[in-house]
């Protein structure tokens, strides 16, 4: 538990820097390209989060998992493996981008070279991913934390000397934007790959054990391919939602370059003051699958038990607090960003959001963590069918348009808290109906 805590205030810490620089990233993001620009960056940035998502092919998670759960004596073999996985994934991946992303729709209203930007990236996640997963695994959390705010703080950079010393147009803005998005994907693949073979070079005068090719492979596609199903289907709903909420909007009667607009202060300005606290559910994330794995797989149901108590109620301190303080303050904090009030009251309205979406975050690291990332898969299935049945025929109403959609948003987030944690609660043993909530799943 030592070393939980441990890595988890590294990890805390140091998210919280990034996010700050986050902060002042989308603050200059918003004044240097307009509502409009805002609009049009949020909307393909979902599509673009999604193809780096499969480009990692969720490395990371199976990575972390297996040498959590795997004796030292086994990583080099195991990681040997894995490098040799990932090349061959990558390299069929490149090729399939490279044909595929020319002819996309959604690029179509961006700059040409915006394309090829996103496939530079693919190599870039992919090695990364594979250094990202094997300090995980080893509780190495300094690494990741670092990692995390050197790509914030070079992004910051970049865009603070670029926009200072040039003026561009607004599709030469939006291209720029992205570059620098890129840039600081490189740089801190440049930093973790060092690491990584400074680690493997020591890890080789070591004594190890062979494990086999198969068995590796066979394990990690074990947990990466359900994973990235889960994260293509969230990364697809995702960057669906966007054009559904204006659709939805335009049905109402909204321009659609009013639409645009909205959409932008929602995304880009109330989402992420709202989702601003969730660098600690973030945390979480990385070092619950790691930990609640190797519980799991040593049967140590109390201390699973034990451990999700402690995230819940941490969860609980600085999410009520912050919510509340979106509430009464939406005004000051989104006038950063843009004067309209518009903005501070979709902030206030999705309160409720922000909230639930702190504790769903680390409730999924741990059902990824005890095996169950179809049961996740499920639960988001049904969330979305809520939350976008609810966004449309509640956000095209003349007399709700962007607040129907918020209720929607609302109703989902609370729906797949509740499918999450009684499904973790059945799995470990706490039964939450009853005074005596903890007992051991194995008796």
């Amino acid at each position: 538990m030592n070393t939980f805590l441990k890595g988890m205030s590294v990890l805390v810490i140091a998210t919280f820097l990034g996010e700050v620089m986050e902060f002042l990233v989308n603050m200059i993001l918003a004044r240097e390209l307009g509502e409009s620009g805002m609009g049009h960056y949020m909307t393909i940035l979902p599509t673009i989060f999604l193809i780096m998502m499969l480009a990692n092919f969720e490395l990371p998670v199976s990575i972390s998992k297996l040498v959590a759960e795997k004796d030292e004596i086994y990583h080099r073999s195991m990681i040997k493996h894995a490098v040799k996985l990932a090349v061959m994934f990558t390299a069929v991946l490149f090729i399939a981008a490279a044909i595929v992303l020319p002819v996309l729709p959604v690029f179509k209203d961006y700059h040409p070279l915006l394309k090829w930007v996103v496939l530079s990236l693919i190599p870039v996640m992919t090695i990364s991913a594979i250094a990202r997963g094997f300090f995980m695994g080893k509780q190495q959390m300094g690494k990741i934390a670092v990692s995390h705010f050197m790509r914030k703080t070079v992004q910051l950079g970049l865009l603070t000397a670029v926009f200072q010393y040039f003026e561009f147009g607004s599709e030469a803005a939006l291209l720029v934007a992205f570059c620098t998005l890129a840039g600081s994907e490189l740089v801190v693949f440049l930093y973790l790959l060092h690491l990584f073979i400074v680690s493997y070079q020591r890890i080789k005068n070591i004594p190890g054990k062979m494990v086999s090719g198969r068995e590796v492979r066979r394990n990690l596609v074990a947990v990466s391919v359900p994973t990235t199903g889960l994260r293509i289907f969230h990364s697809l709903t995702h960057a669906v939602q966007p054009f559904l909420i204006k659709m939805a909007i335009i049905s109402a009667g909204v321009s659609p370059e009013m639409a645009t607009e909205q959409f932008g202060m929602l995304a880009g300005v109330a989402m992420t003051i709202g989702f601003f606290p969730a660098f600690i559910a973030h945390s979480f994330l990385i070092i619950l699958i790691p930990t609640v794995s190797k519980a799991y797989a040593q049967n140590e149901f109390h201390k699973l038990q034990k451990l999700l108590q402690q995230v819940m109620l941490l969860t609980f301190l600085y999410g009520l607090p912050s919510v509340i303080a979106f509430y009464f303050l939406a005004e000051p904090l989104t006038s950063m960003f843009f004067h309209s009030k518009e903005a501070a009251v979709y902030l206030q309205l999705l309160a409720p959001y922000f909230l639930f979406h702190y504790f769903t975050i680390p409730m999924q690291a741990y059902l990824i963590g005890l095996g169950l990332v179809k049961d996740a898969f499920i639960h988001s299935v049904w969330a979305t069918i809520v939350t976008f049945s609810l966004i449309y025929l509640m956000g095209s109403q003349p007399g709700w348009r962007m607040e129907g959609v918020i209720i929607g948003m609302n109703t989902g987030s609370l729906v797949i808290l509740f499918l999450h944690y009684l499904t973790i609660s059945k799995k470990i043993g706490i039964v939450w109906w009853s005074n005596s909530s903890i007992r051991d799943s194995r008796y």
